[in-house]
């Protein structure tokens, strides 16, 4: 029968034997350049607690031990939900350990390497953690100077992250207390400030670079920066601008990315000032709760069960579409029931997606909340896929993807080749090179659905389009709003008052009704402002995210300022108006109450009406600075160049 216990390392007897009485080592569970850590039980109190022992040969050489014995007075002196503790700093027989608790799991590191990137959700949540923690070290003078993900354990029971290993960080006051403190460089590369990187003075923001490149890391799988050795890496670090989250991460929240991106900006001064500032900057939009009520469970079910519609009623067309014309060109019978059996087919899979739309509705959810609800199950299911097939895509996705394109582009260009002399020789590359392209094309659809959710990423866009509006449009027709049933449920704050004002308006004396009657309408007006200047609110944060920062060491840094300063102008004006829409509706919801109270009046009420019908007055300016907006998204998506009205290019 094998042991419990694995064969111990060469430290583990005599430190066991030094321990004895107070200490019970299991085994070595982790060990870094300054430290072997091991998995003990602390007898006095039966608790498992991890012990980091300098080894001796270190301790041997000259300001190491002390240097160690700071790290270790340095953390236990914090006491925060988001740092592992420090329970007891010692000195037995030679050995110099300090012990902390022991966190059941792994790190933030092992999490990504085992099953990639995080979901936004997880990620933001693990990222606003160790901002906090970081902030208040900050606050008590402690730089950490190695935040990386190894540094960062994630508790298993709960998913919290807690901070660890202050092993190279200093007390701010002590910095210059000597020559070594300054000029050496310590921490990872890969995640490492630029600061840092030449050997100068470090602070919070310097910590804050290196969370940045974690949350990089951590929503994308990829560090900023990658090279043939540590010196290569900080040499990027220190004279490379870092590209923009959004071009390795696109489904990273906007916010969340312009926050990441400014904290990877070269000088401190333009980065956060401290943890804080950092996870203020990260609040996650507030969607959907973790437990989906059933209403929008059925939504993301018969979503994805709509294809199998559309696929019965396309084989339907093809097979009905040559009989309709055929029976139109010799004159039988039967032409005007096939006509009707085509539009059928046609209109069956527009009146499922009403439908769709319309029990969503009645059931007091909006399309945000389905749009929401579904990013959330496509995040889960993609965690899913990256954990069983790996990376999404491979050497063989980029073989396949050049034959498609390959093939398309001969049969593309030999076909007027073919048309002009149709020998057997063209015909052959013709038909070959688009077999080639086809086949490939079908081949990589079947591979890109077998290593991600390609149907949900589609149906999101779909939902979040032009034709999808429209289709919860048409649902909408003569039905009366409800507020969900199921608490727990996000809803923006104009759906809020919106709704209470309609339930208020409901509760009123049937005359009373008849006399505010426009009322609903001038609410709903209201709702729709807010909420359509909302989503240009986020619009124009997901613009700013592409765009990049305007950090002075990037290419075209003054056209980038430029670009950015007129989307900032649009969304800002967006803002206003979102604040002018809710401020109307909040009106009229305490005019009503009034009313119910006793102390309004129509009168009064209905001057309220009309001065909010003249907010949206002011709406086509803004839609036209977001029409200006999505121009400059398309030309940057069409041509890598951004320009703005004023003239003026530059490239991104």
């Amino acid at each position: 029968m094998p042991s419990p216990f694995p064969d111990p390392v060469p430290e583990f007897l005599p430190l066991q034997t030094a321990l004895a009485g107070r200490y019970s080592i299991e085994r070595e569970i982790g060990r870094g350049g300054m430290g072997i850590v091991f998995l003990a039980r602390e007898v006095a109190l039966d608790r498992l607690v991890a012990l980091k022992l300098l080894p001796p040969d270190m301790a041997a050489r000259p300001g190491l031990k002390e240097r160690f014995l700071q790290e270790a007075r340095t953390a236990a002196g914090l006491s925060h939900p988001n740092i592992v503790p420090i329970f007891a700093v010692d000195e037995v027989d030679g050995f110099v350990f300090f012990a902390m608790a022991y966190v059941e799991g792994g790190t933030l590191g092992d999490r990504i390497r085992d099953r990639g990137p995080l979901s936004n959700s997880e990620a933001v949540r693990l990222l606003r953690e160790v901002a906090w923690a970081l902030g208040y070290a900050h606050l008590q003078g402690v730089v950490h100077r190695d935040v990386k993900p190894d540094n960062i354990l994630l508790e298993q029971a709960s998913g919290r992250a807690l901070v660890t290993d202050f092993g190279i960080a200093v007390l701010a006051e002590d910095e210059d207390a000597g020559a070594e403190a300054t000029t050496v460089v310590q921490g990872t590369a890969e995640f490492m400030s630029p600061e840092q990187a030449k050997g100068g003075e470090v602070d919070a923001r310097s910590d804050l670079y290196s969370l940045a490149c974690v949350g990089y890391y951590a929503l994308s799988g990829q560090v900023p920066f990658t090279g043939a050795s540590p010196a290569a890496i900080l040499g990027m670090h220190l004279s490379r601008p870092a590209p923009g989250l959004a071009s390795v991460a696109p489904h990273a929240p906007p916010g969340v990315a312009i926050a990441l991106d400014r904290c990877l900006r070269k000088d401190p001064d333009q980065r956060f000032s401290g943890g804080e500032a950092l996870a203020d900057a990260l609040i996650p939009d507030l969607e959907i709760d973790r437990e989906l009520p059933l209403p929008l469970r059925v939504f993301i079910k018969q979503t994805r069960e709509f294809e199998s519609t559309l696929t019965w009623c396309a084989l339907g067309l093809m097979l009905l579409s040559p009989l309709l014309a055929t029976t139109i060109v010799i004159g039988t019978g039967g032409s005007v029931g096939l006509a009707l059996s085509l539009a059928g087919l046609v209109g069956l899979p527009m009146v499922s997606l009403v439908r769709m739309a319309r029990r969503l509705l009645r059931s007091g959810f909006t399309l945000d909340d389905g749009t929401a609800a579904l990013l959330r199950d496509v995040e889960r299911r993609e965690e899913e896929y990256r954990f069983q097939v790996g990376k999404r895509v491979t050497w063989m996705d980029r073989v396949v993807r050049a034959l498609k394109l390959g093939g398309l582009a001969v049969a593309g260009l030999s076909l007027p080749w073919l048309i002009a002399d149709d020998t057997v020789l063209r015909a052959i590359i013709f038909t070959s090179s688009f077999n080639t392209g086809v086949i490939a094309s079908l081949f990589q659809e079947v591979r890109a659905r077998a290593r991600g959710d390609v149907m949900g990423e589609r149906w999101i866009r779909f939902w979040k389009g032009r034709l999808g509006r429209a289709f919860f449009k048409l649902g909408s027709l003569r039905l009366k709003r409800v507020a969900a049933a199921i608490s727990g449920i996000h809803r923006p704050t104009e759906v809020v008052i919106g709704l209470e004002a309609d339930r208020l308006f409901e509760e009123l004396p049937k005359e009373t009704r008849s006399s505010l009657g426009g009322l609903p309408d001038t609410v709903k007006a209201l709702e729709d402002d807010a909420q359509a200047m909302r989503r240009q609110v986020a619009e124009m944060d997901g613009v700013l995210a592409e765009i990049g920062d305007d950090d002075p060491s990037r290419p075209s840094a003054e056209e980038r300022a430029r670009v950015r300063s007129s989307v900032e102008a649009t969304r800002d004006d967006a803002r206003k108006k979102l604040r002018e829409a809710v401020a109307a509706l909040e009106t009229i919801r305490l005019g009503l109450l009034y009313m119910h109270a006793g102390s309004g009046t129509v009168e009064s009420l209905t001057m309220e009406l009309k001065a909010a019908q003249g907010i949206s007055d002011d709406m086509e300016q803004l839609l036209a600075g977001h029409r200006e907006v999505e121009r400059i998204l398309e030309e940057r998506r069409r041509t890598g160049v951004f320009t703005i009205v004023t003239g003026g290019e530059g490239e991104a």
